[in-house]
C-alpha cells in the first residue's frame, strides 16, 4: 500500500531543467551582474595598499568598538598578511560583502512587508524555515545548473542561505515596537510612511543589526562550502587543505576565516549600540567637555 514512492525528486529535476531552458537569458544576466559586483569589489579591495587598509581597519574598529578591538584588528590583519593569505582574504571579503548587500536589499523590504501584513507573514515564514533548515550543500546543485561553476553560484547559494535572519529580525524588530509609541505617533498625524521610517525602523535598529550580524556570519560559514563549486577565496585554501590532506594549509585558511568572522562580528555588534570606550563616544565626550568649558 505504501510502496509507491512520491516522485518529489523527479519533479524537482524537471523543474530545474525547465527553468534552465526557459530562463537562460535571465540567469546569464544575473551571472554577469553578480560577477561584475564581486570582481569590482575584489579589485577595489586589492587596489588599496595593505598598510593603508590595515590602518583604516584599525581606526574603524577603534571608532566603532574601542581600543581593544582596534588592537585585535591590527594583529589579526597583520597575521593574515604574514601568512600570505591577503589576496584570498580580499576575495572572500568581496564575496561576503556582495552576498550580504544583496541579502539586505531583498530581505529588508520583505521583513517590512511581513511586519505590516499577517497574511504575508504566514506565507513567507514557512519559506524562510525551508531556506534556513535545508542543508547548505543542497543549494549548490541548482546554483551550478543555473550559473555553472565559479564564484557566482557560490554567491547565489550564500545569499539564499544567509538571507532568512535579516528578514526574520526586521519583521520581529518592527512588530516589537511598543503599541503606545505607535499610537502616539498616529495621534500626532504621522502618515504610514512617516510612522515606518521615523518611528518603527529607528526603534527596531538594534534588532535589525542583530539580523545583519547573523547574515554576515552565515555568509562566512558558506565560504568553505562554496569552494566545492569553484568559488575562490579562503574557502578554496581550506578546501585544498582538506582534499590534499595538508593540515597546515587548511588550518591557516581556517584561522584567517576565524579572524575575519570575529572582526565582522564584533564591529557589526557594536554598530547597534554605542560602546562606552569607542572612539566616537570618547570624541563626543571631549567635544561636549570643550563646549562646556567655553561657555563657562
Amino acid at each position: 500500500m505504501f510502496n509507491t514512492k512520491i516522485p518529489i525528486g523527479d519533479f524537482m529535476e524537471e523543474v530545474i531543467d525547465w527553468m534552465t531552458k526557459n530562463f537562460s537569458g535571465f540567469f546569464t544576466a544575473v551571472k554577469g551582474a553578480l560577477s561584475g559586483i564581486i570582481d569590482g569589489g575584489s579589485w577595489l579591495l586589492m587596489a588599496i595598499p595593505v598598510a593603508v587598509f590595515i590602518v583604516g581597519a584599525i581606526f574603524l574598529a577603534w571608532w566603532i568598538s574601542g581600543k581593544g578591538m582596534a588592537v585585535f584588528t591590527g594583529i589579526g590583519l597583520f597575521l593574515i598578511y604574514n601568512l600570505g593569505l591577503w589576496e584570498k582574504t580580499m576575495l572572500t571579503l568581496a564575496l561576503v560583502s556582495a552576498a550580504t548587500l544583496i541579502a539586505l536589499l531583498l530581505g529588508l523590504p520583505l521583513g517590512i512587508l511581513m511586519s505590516k501584513s499577517n497574511t504575508a507573514n504566514k506565507i513567507v515564514r514557512p519559506i524562510l524555515d525551508f531556506m534556513q533548515t535545508m542543508p547548505a550543500f543542497v543549494y549548490l546543485i541548482p546554483a551550478v545548473y543555473f550559473f555553472d561553476l565559479g564564484t557566482v553560484p557560490g554567491a547565489v547559494a550564500t545569499i539564499i542561505f544567509a538571507m532568512p535572519p535579516i528578514v526574520r529580525l526586521t519583521n520581529l524588530g518592527i512588530r516589537q515596537v511598543p503599541a503606545d509609541v505607535v499610537e502616539a505617533a498616529r495621534s500626532f498625524g504621522s502618515t504610514p510612511a512617516q510612522l515606518l521610517f521615523k518611528v518603527q525602523i529607528p526603534l527596531a535598529v538594534p534588532t535589525m543589526m542583530a539580523g545583519l550580524n547573523q547574515t554576515i556570519m552565515l555568509s562566512l560559514s558558506m565560504v568553505v562550502i562554496s569552494a566545492m563549486i569553484g568559488a575562490d577565496g579562503l574557502g578554496k585554501t581550506v578546501y585544498e587543505g582538506i582534499t590534499q590532506m595538508k593540515m597546515g594549509k587548511g588550518f591557516e585558511g581556517g584561522l584567517a576565516v576565524v579572524i575575519m568572522a570575529m572582526l565582522l562580528d564584533r564591529i557589526t555588534q557594536s554598530l547597534g549600540a554605542a560602546q562606552n570606550k569607542s572612539g566616537r563616544v570618547l570624541i563626543k565626550a571631549l567635544l561636549n567637555k570643550h563646549s562646556r568649558n567655553k561657555t563657562t
